[in-house]
């Protein structure tokens, strides 16, 4: 949302139908408020809003819970999601309780300013690392009721043995008849770990971000494909993986497209990480179905634990 508020413009996106049609993309679409962008920047936070300077011009703009509904009205996401206060971690216990309180506050306005009923919206959890923080700030959001409920404010550099026990202890007061969904995490371990907790939905930019660098994910762990080794190989990736991208390319070709600079290579191993990660959820939804979760989760945290 931050970033289409400000370039094109979101009237621009609403123009062309929304989101979906402006991108000519067919499947589902979740806009984020922009909260976590903005509070990125050091703005200006007060009880009714947030004041924040643009990345790209250093204009003045400001975010209020109406607002950033309004605004993601405007870009027809299928779900969007509430203005929330995400406090850096560590940050001290009173900071933490004034995000929440803010976050809870702001949650009530969100719900009465949307209007589209043709869009879900998501409620926010925050709390930090404190897990009575966590299940107080997950009961007043479940109070007020949403569509779906996020869990904000993890993997901002916490282990993920402080982030467990949160993540936890807000899930303890969601209800498991909608959407739990854990922002900004998808490391395989993570994500095996938060989906035996009861997490259903997640986003992450880990899979594109490595892959513009030469990464690759795999059931053998990290592959770094500017190694030389990978320079004369014929294989795939991964030779389990069924995306487009193990079924016609080779390491080493890849590989190449790197070293020559090719910004191709970026875009096929993004392409790759992604796939990779929706076939562990689609094993993970299937070893659920089957009771076999248990098993592939310690398969799963062999390699990335």
């Amino acid at each position: 949302t931050y970033h289409l508020m400000l370039r094109p413009g979101a009237e621009t996106v609403a123009h062309f139908g929304g989101l979906g049609k402006f991108a000519a993309w067919g499947g589902l679409t979740l806009t984020d408020s922009g909260g976590f962008q903005v509070f990125s920047l050091e703005p200006k936070v007060d009880d009714d809003g947030v004041t924040f300077k643009s990345t790209y011009d250093g204009s003045l703009h400001r975010f209020t819970p109406e607002i950033a509904v309004h605004t993601q009205e405007l870009l027809g996401a299928d779900i969007q999601m509430v203005l929330d206060v995400c406090p850096p971690l560590p940050s001290p216990t009173a900071v933490v309780r004034l995000a929440v309180e803010r976050t809870s506050l702001w949650a009530a306005r969100a719900k009465a300013a949307h209007r589209r009923p043709d869009q879900a919206l998501f409620g926010i959890v925050q709390g930090g690392v404190d897990a009575t923080l966590r299940a107080e700030s997950a009961q007043h959001t479940v109070e007020v009721g949403f569509d779906g409920y996020g869990i904000g404010g993890l993997s901002v550099g916490e282990s993920r043995a402080e982030m467990l026990p949160a993540l936890a202890a807000a899930l303890a007061h969601l209800p498991a008849d909608r959407p739990r969904y854990l922002m900004g995490v998808g490391d395989p371990a993570s994500l095996v770990e938060a989906v035996g907790l009861g997490v259903d939905q997640f986003d992450c930019v880990m899979q594109t971000r490595i892959g513009r660098h030469g990464t690759a994910l795999t059931g053998g762990g990290r592959l770094h494909i500017k190694n030389a080794q990978h320079a004369l190989s014929d294989e795939p990736l991964d030779a389990e993986c069924v995306c487009e991208v193990c079924q016609r390319h080779s390491r080493g070709y890849i590989r190449h497209l790197f070293q020559v600079g090719e910004p191709t290579a970026a875009r096929l191993l993004s392409l790759h990480n992604v796939a990779w990660t929706l076939q562990l959820m689609d094993r993970m939804r299937a070893a659920v179905a089957a009771g076999t979760f248990h098993a592939l989760r310690r398969e799963v945290l062999a390699v990335w634990g």
